[in-house]
């Protein structure tokens, strides 16, 4: 009987964390668009964010300071070589003692795209 049990509660919490995870899952999906390319590229600007972020964070401990993008791949902080990302283009406003990189949208009109996506030092990303 005591088997049983437990075996049937082993079930009803595998159930939940699938049905848990495959909700997790939708909202990632459908994060911004309901166009799977749109909703690849939303993913891929929001790595690309983190990256250049991470790079940022990594160069600025090393050296003591927030440098551009382009001196982040020159120094070799940042392999990433691309300037955008589907419709997404990336820029930075950068000082000594803190940083904001933001990917700016130039696509067409009443996609269900954000406009900008941006990430600073806490790594956090905002979209409008």
């Amino acid at each position: 009987m005591s088997r049983a049990f437990g075996y049937l509660t082993l079930i009803i919490v595998v159930a939940i964390g699938a049905y848990i995870y495959v909700r997790q899952t939708q909202k990632v999906m459908t994060a911004g668009t309901a166009n799977p390319a749109g909703t690849a590229d939303l993913i891929g600007v929001k790595n690309d964010l983190l990256a250049i972020a991470q790079a940022e964070r990594a160069y600025a401990a090393s050296h003591g300071k927030f440098v551009s993008i382009d001196e982040l791949r020159s120094d070799g902080a940042l392999t990433m070589t691309r300037e955008h990302r589907g419709p997404y283009t990336y820029s930075a406003e950068v000082n000594e003692s803190d940083f904001h990189i933001v990917a700016t949208y130039s696509g067409p009109e009443n996609t269900g795209m954000p406009r900008t996506l941006s990430i600073d030092q806490t790594m956090q990303i905002s979209q409008q």
